[in-house]
């Protein structure tokens, strides 16, 4: 779809102008007709969207859209649809406020949309990169129920949830990652500078050194003379690597993987189902039909593997099954979770009780990122102590054995 300028005859003669979205000019030709206009000229409109861009500055090097841009957006949003201010005019208001080009851009085009007729949602969807489906499908629940501002709260509490986590996972691989970043210093600088002062000293005396001694040098000798062959090692595989994970097996593999790994697997599979319990239950509470909701969710969690069980447990849910059935045969939840659903779906408050297994999966999520630093750091301290022992063996035995001989 594009949009065209037209000029036309009213049949009143008048002359009329004005903007069409259509498929081609002949889809716009067949729209005037059917207004009793007669077609003067059609032409291909320059993308507004990307006039705005243009005037707004927005390129490569601009920031992209924040999920700190989303809640404020939702909470605004809310506030806003609750004192029962147009929504156009919400919209606008926003755009002209916000302090993120590109998040201006999206809602200057979403405002054009509800201009052109359109609904929020439908604006809205035409920003994928921004409004994901789950979003998208919210905001049209709100507009058929009339309780658009009751999505934009739901929304924003979601959202501010998953911001939270965010930050504590930062908040918890920030010392890890810094004493890593530290230990690959530390070897490229012992490797590069330290080891070849010695082994100087070491070529002067002519003695026989130790098995230790000989691999730091040859390492060292490799560091020195192979470090372009090293590098372009290293950048081809980050490059083919970084291919595979992009198609849907390599995705699936590795999303797979991380529920796997030690220490911190369970921490990502915990943290994937308080998200789909937190986006399952606020799609039930919006209205959205069972099956819908798991297709959306499926979406939500970010993690193919998870939306492959997902999308399991809607087919089975089709087929006939139970809630609670599909869910036990996923293998995903705990029994304690498995229970709530099962309650849940007896009682017909299975949104309540979701709500429930996602404060429980947060908070274990929130328990273990606060000791996550605690049990990493022994390892850390392991591989300090080991490069520490090889320098030490490499280095100082070969000096202690010349002592040795010169005393001797």
């Amino acid at each position: 779809m594009a949009n065209f300028n037209y000029k036309a005859r009213k049949p009143s003669g008048e002359l009329a102008t004005g903007i069409l979205e259509a498929a081609d000019a002949k889809a716009v030709a067949l729209i005037l007709s059917g207004r009793n206009f007669i077609p003067i000229e059609i032409t291909k409109s320059q993308d507004a969207e990307q006039n705005v861009s243009t005037e707004l500055g927005i390129s490569i090097f601009t920031p992209a859209i924040k999920l700190e841009d989303l809640v404020i957006f939702s909470r605004q949003m809310y506030s806003l649809a609750k004192s029962g201010i147009p929504i156009l005019r919400a919209v606008k208001g926003l755009a002209d406020t916000t302090s993120s080009k590109r998040m201006k851009l999206a809602l200057y085009d979403v405002g054009e949309g509800l201009e052109r007729g359109r609904t929020l949602s439908t604006a809205l969807n035409k920003h994928p990169q921004v409004f994901n489906k789950l979003f998208v499908s919210m905001v049209h629940v709100g507009e058929n129920t009339g309780k658009l501002d009751d999505a934009f709260l739901q929304l924003g509490f979601y959202l501010e949830r998953e911001l939270e986590t965010r930050k504590q996972i930062k908040s918890a691989t920030r010392y890890p990652m810094f004493v890593l970043i530290a230990i690959v210093i530390a070897m490229v600088i012992m490797n590069m500078v330290v080891i070849p002062i010695f082994a100087d000293m070491f070529k002067s005396f002519g003695a026989e050194l130790p098995l230790m001694t000989r691999i730091l040098l040859s390492t060292s000798e490799f560091f020195m003379t192979k470090w372009h062959y090293l590098l372009v090692i290293v950048s081809v595989c980050i490059f083919l690597l970084a291919k595979y994970l992009q198609t849907d097996s390599g995705q699936y593999k590795w999303d797979k993987t991380k529920l796997r790994l030690p220490i911190v697997g369970s921490i990502f599979e915990r943290t994937l189902l308080g998200r789909f319990s937190r986006s399952f239950s606020m799609m039930l509470v919006s209205g959205v039909p069972l099956t819908s909701a798991l297709n959306l969710v499926s979406e939500a969690v970010d993690n193919s593997f998870m939306a492959d069980r997902v999308i399991t447990m809607r087919k089975n849910i089709e087929k006939g099954e139970s809630l609670s059935r599909v869910a036990s045969s996923s293998q995903l939840f705990t029994p304690l979770v498995l229970q709530m659903i099962n309650v849940g779906e007896e009682t017909g408050r299975v949104d309540e009780l979701l709500s429930e297994a996602a404060e429980f999966y947060e908070r274990e999520v929130d328990y273990d990122l606060k000791s996550l630093t605690a049990k990493i750091e022994p390892l850390l301290i392991m591989v300090v102590a080991a490069m520490v022992l090889v320098l030490a063996l490499g280095i100082f035995t070969p000096m202690w054995d010349m002592m040795s001989a010169i005393k001797g």
